[in-house]
């Protein structure tokens, strides 16, 4: 086992849980967290301690002021996701919240106040706070609504009102709200159905930008007069396309907005829409997506953008009037996220890479210097001696070209014979994409020897309109036949063991896992399940609001004979009985997205069966885990339940 801390570290304990089983009257037996203490351990100890790996962080999310004086972030140091501010110059952090969690954030216009939002223990129902940047002023201006779901939107030019997108009306539909700060009064502007979501406000404050969802990777996307509130289509096409990813940017006359767009393309496109004349003009293109779209400088001359390539993403920029493309040169290879000012020359960048956590870095258009003004907490690890992963490419058998990002073991970590085993980490959405980001449980697992495969199967974004298109509907099955087909690619080529292979992921994941393991039994020898689905007929008639928006098209209208006709045969539960190798479940209790009965139906299925079926439940956790205790807690146990099929050296 290879030793990638630094020396000289003392030993750090931390609240815990214990591994705790309970079986109550009704309930399936579940391993459920109790208080405990941990020692994550010494740095330098070997074998590697999960605990140094989830203690590894950095900024999950940053907006620079729009004065560029400071930058504020997510930060999960404490445990949970709290608010912190930090001068561009760089200097003394600031935590601004305490409470239980921050879920977004943004600067008042005149960068004195951020507003940020909070749920209840991953429940997504946000109340909105705003706080002073200093800290010393903070509250509620618009507290929860019962089982009521938000979307922020913009700010008013002046900051007096924001505009967001709420179901509070009936459950159901995202409408579009205006609020005053002051008050906390709230006025509907736009009664809409299923996902309309208000975007960003012209400079002018006259046009507000409206999507709507039309699947998980489709919008339309419209104008929104907030005086006469008459919406306005500017695109909505029969062949859906997407307008919304890579953000909006309008120019300052607020005659045209920039945007990120698929529209009759394959790939997205950097474009700029004219108001008065109704038009898209193309301004960059690729052969790969183009996303984070920002215009930046003093008077907002840059357009800037990021292209993805199988992942890994460059930055460039131009000149307004064109001229030569730029690339921001320096930063570390990962996920880019991009936050202007908009009185300045500065630009913030966080970057989010293999071996980065969460970077923030600062580019000044005029001087043309990119400096980093947070560094990630390491935690003790040498990022040097992380693994970086390599793009895989594989035909399917029936000829579409598949993508991954392998990480393999290194001599070091792996010194068992032949090759190591593999975990086949699969990414949720559907319309998701695995990408180089830190990943501290993918490297936990490979420093203990076992290489771990992200694929990106079909239906995956990033590369092309009609890829993220072939898992669609009754073609669902076509993507979990994808996991095969790349389980076999790797039996020929040799750099890990194909029968020492497990297969895990969560959300979306997490019903792969299901599937692959009920639809081809002899493939992998272990699952590991986290909030999937195993019921697609209940888990799509008590989706979120949010999710229902695009289940229609991602899916089939579950309301139809047909497709309710489709999911009762073509549902994971239904072939459970066909699953011969053990499967870790684990669930958190206030999950909006996903019901813990799709876990506890799945449970039960393997146990009747005599299949070992362990299952973590969560009390304070909705869909994934956002607190280091829980982290902590559950990842220790994955690591154990897969070795302790796939063995490791």
């Amino acid at each position: 086992m290879r030793k990638k801390y630094l020396t000289g570290a003392i030993t750090l304990i931390f609240a815990h849980f214990s591994f705790y089983a309970t079986a109550q009257s009704g309930a399936l037996e579940a391993i459920i967290p109790q208080n405990e203490a941990v020692s994550v351990g010494e740095a330098g100890d070997d074998p590697a301690d999960i605990g140094r790996y989830l203690l590894a962080s950095g900024a999950s999310a940053a907006r620079i002021s729009p004065d560029g004086s400071h930058i504020a972030m997510r930060y999960s140091v404490t445990g949970e996701p709290q608010l912190w501010v930090v001068p561009t110059s760089g200097g003394q952090m600031q935590q601004l919240t305490f409470g239980n969690g921050v879920t977004f954030f943004r600067w008042t216009p005149d960068s004195q106040w951020l507003l940020y939002g909070a749920d209840n223990d991953g429940n997504e129902q946000e109340s909105y706070a705003l706080i002073r940047a200093d800290g010393q002023q903070e509250r509620i201006v618009l507290p929860p609504v019962s089982g009521g779901f938000r979307s922020f939107g913009d700010f008013s030019v002046d900051g007096s009102t924001v505009y967001f997108a709420s179901t509070e009306r009936n459950g159901l539909d995202f409408d579009i709200y205006r609020a005053n700060l002051a008050t906390g009064v709230s006025t509907l502007l736009y009664e809409g159905s299923y996902a309309n979501y208000a975007r960003s406000l012209s400079p002018n404050g006259r046009y507000l930008v409206v999507t709507e969802t039309v699947g998980e990777d489709g919008d339309n996307l419209y104008l929104l007069d907030t005086g006469s509130l008459e919406l306005a289509v500017i695109s909505q096409p029969e062949t859906r396309a997407n307008h919304s990813d890579g953000g909006f940017a309008w120019s300052p006359d607020s005659s045209s907005f920039y945007l990120a767009t698929n529209l009759d393309r394959e790939f997205t496109a950097l474009m700029r829409y004219d108001l008065d004349t109704e038009r898209f003009q193309l301004i960059e293109s690729s052969d790969y997506d183009i996303g984070n779209v920002s215009l930046c400088g003093a008077n907002d001359e840059y357009p800037v953008w990021t292209v993805n390539e199988d992942g890994f993403e460059k930055l460039n920029y131009r000149s307004v009037s064109g001229g030569a493309v730029q690339t921001v040169s320096g930063l570390p290879e990962g996920d880019y996220s991009l936050s202007c000012a908009d009185r300045s020359a500065m630009m913030a960048i966080r970057t989010n890479g293999w071996s980065t956590p969460g970077d923030i870095h600062t580019f000044d258009f005029s001087a043309r210097q990119l400096t980093r003004t947070f560094a990630s907490n390491m935690a003790g690890l040498d990022a040097d001696r992380l693994i970086r992963p390599e793009s895989v490419r594989m035909p399917a058998q029936d000829g579409v070209m598949l993508q991954g990002l392998l990480y393999l073991p290194d001599e070091d970590s792996y010194q068992g014979d032949g090759a190591p085993p593999v975990i086949f980490e699969v990414h949720g959405g559907p319309t998701g994409q695995s990408r180089p980001t830190f990943d501290p449980i993918v490297q936990y697992h490979v420093d203990r020897g076992v290489a771990v495969f992200e694929p990106n199967v079909r239906g995956s974004t990033g590369f092309g309109r009609t890829y993220v298109t072939l898992d669609d509907r009754t073609r669902r099955l076509d993507s979990v036949r994808d996991l095969v087909d790349m389980l076999d690619f790797f039996r020929a080529d040799g750099r890990v063991d194909v029968d020492r292979a497990a297969v895990s992921g969560g959300s979306y994941g997490g019903y792969m896992v299901n599937a692959v393991l009920a639809a081809y039994p002899d493939s992998f020898k272990a699952g590991v399940s986290r909030y999937g689905v195993a019921d697609w007929v209940t888990a799509l008639e008590v989706a979120s609001p949010a999710l229902k928006a695009s289940d229609r098209i991602e899916y089939g209208d579950i309301n139809l004979p047909e497709w309710r006709s489709f999911y009762e045969v073509n549902s994971p539960i239904v072939q459970a009985d066909r699953i011969e190798v053990p499967v870790l479940y684990s669930h958190g209790e206030m999950d909006p997205r996903i019901d813990i009965a799709e876990s506890e139906t799945m449970v039960k299925a393997l146990r009747d069966k005599g299949i070992d079926a362990p299952f973590i439940r969560i009390p304070d956790e909705g869909h994934g885990w956002r607190k280091l205790s829980n982290r902590l807690f559950y990842y220790r146990r994955q690591a154990e339940f897969i070795e302790s099929v796939l063995g490791s050296d």
